[in-house]
């Protein structure tokens, strides 16, 4: 089977895109092809795959829909970086014309504006929507309502943690001043959070610098995937906890190891803006057997 597909990432968080109108596969066989094309030794290499779809706006409420896969095949609600990206190449390949588009992603519907430079979408702003708070939804085993320093026990060391939802659950932990995150061992801490008792869906983990109220610093491990350049959600999770904190203004340059991403959280709306770079790397055709 020969798929067609454009490498593209978002702050170095790097995904696999694929048309599904020009590649139907079997759902099946998704999860085994996501593993093989995601592996950067024998495949394409990246975070993940996403399919793409077209839909028909006026019944569905969305132009697009994107299908997510983390790199170990399982099914992923969403992804802020992966979703500019989504933006990107449906307008770059003539898919549509406008530079406001819907896209769906697990049945969310999120609304995106394009910043257009010569026929080409250089960035991207996502109406990420309401952050969940409620701990039963994000889901996290809480003793609160809402897990906001929220203590929590991983390998023998005790951590203090806020959990926030962007259509997917964070748990985002903030270092102490004393504390270096680049030396950060996330590669271990990461997968005991990741798979954590008080986590019934997994979780994403952001540990966060926070440099003054108007900028942080934040390394992500994400489900599913591990160590990423860069989350979208997480971004936007971290500044909700931030905000919930009392640590940072309501918006907020996150400092990702891939780039940097603006987020708001317009309380008054109840809504998170996230703005940020899409780029293509580049288009190819790979033949997997599945």
């Amino acid at each position: 089977m020969k798929i067609g597909f454009t490498k593209m990432h978002g702050c170095g968080n790097d995904y696999i895109y694929i048309n599904e109108a020009g590649a139907a596969i079997e759902e099946g066989k998704k999860a085994e092809i996501v593993r093989k094309l995601s592996d950067r030794h024998f495949g394409v290499g990246g975070d993940g795959v996403i399919f793409i779809h077209s839909l028909d706006g006026k019944a569905t409420g969305a132009d697009f829909e994107m299908e997510m896969y983390n790199a170990d095949g399982s099914r992923a609600e969403m992804c802020g970086n992966g979703i500019r990206c989504v933006a990107k190449y449906v307008y770059d390949k003539g898919l549509t014309d406008k530079q406001s588009v819907r896209i769906a992603s697990c049945g969310n519907v999120k609304y995106l504006e394009l910043a257009v430079e010569e026929g080409k979408v250089k960035s991207v702003r996502v109406d990420m929507g309401a952050p969940i708070l409620k701990a039963e939804d994000i889901p996290v085993v809480s003793c609160q309502e809402e897990a906001v320093a929220e203590r929590i026990e991983v390998e023998g060391k005790e951590y203090e943690m806020t959990c926030v939802s962007m259509g997917n659950p964070h748990a985002v932990v903030f270092m102490k001043e004393w504390e270096d995150l680049d030396g950060l061992a996330i590669e271990k801490t990461g997968p005991y959070f990741e798979n954590h008792m008080r986590f019934p869906k997994r979780t994403n983990t952001e540990f966060v610098k926070v440099l003054d109220r108007n900028t942080v610093r934040m390394r992500v491990w994400e489900r599913g995937a591990g160590e990423t350049l860069a989350c979208g959600t997480g971004a936007c999770a971290t500044v909700v906890a931030c905000i919930l904190n009392g640590l940072t203004e309501d918006e907020v340059t996150v400092k990702l190891l891939g780039g940097e991403l603006k987020i708001l959280w317009d309380r008054k709306e109840n809504t998170v803006y996230m703005t940020g770079p899409a780029e293509t790397v580049f288009d190819g055709e790979i033949e997997i057997q599945a």
